[in-house]
């Protein structure tokens, strides 16, 4: 199987994760992929391969001769699909030989254009996969597992073939342990991975962009509920004991700067992203993501919160309160939840310098820049890399996540499975 079908193959399962599930895997059609990669990786000759009671999958291509000593690494890449747009059987469009333009997604009559996602013309030439604009493609992630099992199996092949004429001039590898973990989009899919049993030194994800991305620098995050409390009265006889939690809390969300949000940043800088809000009179709910680079920063900005809820405690009447995370004082009206979620892994992955040396002499063998640009986002690596197994993040050839706009190209994933395959032969 090539790539391409492999991936057209992994991308027909609809594997949508549900944030709000409290299972694992958060939703059953994950397990149904997973049971077929557990076959794949059986079939190509991988070793201890298993889906465990979570759902993650695992396989061991184990070191060839006289490599056993070399240091154990790891790929990974997730499942599921992003709950932020349909993921339900997708129908892709195959363009050989693009033609750098526009591409009308003749399932919607959207137009996948130049202008907004100008990665397109470096894609001139390629077959270019893309949506019918009805649903997300799956490239996110499912490039990237399709990417890790042709590495594998043509790793596995090459070794059968090496073993039969007695190991004579091969390079080999090191063990290389894959796993394919559940929930990634929803912020669990390193939650349950077992690092007694995937025995990698450290790992890579493979879920970025482009396909010469190696990036180690990822968003120090957390989450922010405010909760409102109101009064309610008839409207009539409100004046003087109303206490709108609605309004309130449109006044909230109106004092943060206007210029720190996703849509106002770049780079390392940080954000208050309003990701949802809901009320009513007497009951309302804002909560956010909280996002920055820079520790401090980070810092200052989940303080800036605190000061926010006390402001307006003072304000609408509500009892000050000690600047805790968690405020459930009697009488304040503004609760303010702060949640941690994951830091900026950098300061992990930078003591283990060959993880990036090796990624970085894979991908400029392959005659293309390494470029190591900063996650605004976070990663199962970032995680995994608190968790004590560093794990910076490769790029998959894959663009337009989480909505209709998404594509890869065959020629970027073919390029990314020569990466792979660079690191795992390099010496480490």
């Amino acid at each position: 199987m090539n790539i391409q079908e492999r991936f057209l193959k992994y991308v027909s399962f609809t594997t949508t994760s549900d944030e709000s599930s409290e299972t694992c895997p958060s939703t059953k059609q994950q397990l149904e992929l997973g049971k077929f990669l557990v076959e794949e990786l059986e079939r190509i000759g991988l070793s201890q391969v298993k889906m465990d009671e979570n759902g993650y999958v695992y396989g061991l291509l184990p070191a060839t001769a006289g490599r056993e000593k070399d240091t154990p690494i790891g790929f990974i890449s997730h499942m599921d699909t992003s709950p932020d747009f349909s993921g339900e059987n997708p129908k892709p469009q195959i363009i050989e030989d693009y033609d750098g333009a526009d591409v009308l997604l003749k399932g919607s009559g959207a137009t996948l254009k130049v202008d907004e996602f100008p990665t397109l013309k470096w894609l001139k030439g390629r077959t270019l996969i893309t949506t019918d604009g009805t649903t997300l493609l799956g490239a996110d992630d499912k490039a990237g597992i399709a990417e890790i099992v042709t590495a594998m199996e043509e790793l596995a092949e090459t070794d059968r073939h090496a073993e039969s004429r007695g190991y004579e001039n091969l390079s080999g590898h090191g063990d290389i342990w894959v796993c394919f973990t559940p929930d990634e989009e929803i912020g669990r899919g390193a939650d349950r991975l077992d690092l007694s049993y995937f025995k990698a030194k450290y790992a890579y994800t493979v879920d970025g962009s482009y396909e010469g991305e190696i990036a180690y620098e990822n968003f120090n995050a957390a989450s922010a509920t405010f909760k409102i409390h109101g009064k309610g009265v008839h409207p009539g006889e409100a004046k003087g004991i109303m206490k709108n939690a609605s309004l309130m809390a449109a006044e909230i969300a109106m004092s943060l700067p206007e210029k720190e949000t996703p849509a106002m940043t770049e780079g390392r800088e940080g954000f208050y992203h309003l990701t949802e809000m809901q009320g009513d009179v007497t009951e309302a709910t804002l909560n956010y993501i909280v996002r920055d680079h820079d520790q401090t920063r980070f810092e200052d900005r989940q303080n800036f919160l605190k000061e926010i809820a006390e402001k307006f405690n003072q304000k609408f009447g509500g009892t000050p309160r000690a600047a805790t995370d968690k405020n459930h004082a009697g009488g304040n009206i503004v609760e303010l939840e702060l949640k941690h979620s994951y830091s900026n892994m950098q300061q992990i992955i930078e003591k283990v310098p060959e993880i990036l040396d090796r990624a970085r002499t894979a991908i400029e063998s392959n005659g293309i820049t390494a470029v190591s640009t900063p996650v605004r986002g976070g990663t199962d690596g970032a995680k995994l890399s608190f968790m004590g197994l560093p794990c910076p993040n490769l790029g998959t050839g894959g663009y337009g996540y989480h909505g209709p706009f998404e594509h890869v190209t065959v020629e970027g994933m073919q390029t990314v499975v020569k990466i792979i395959k660079g690191i795992a032969m390099s010496r480490g």
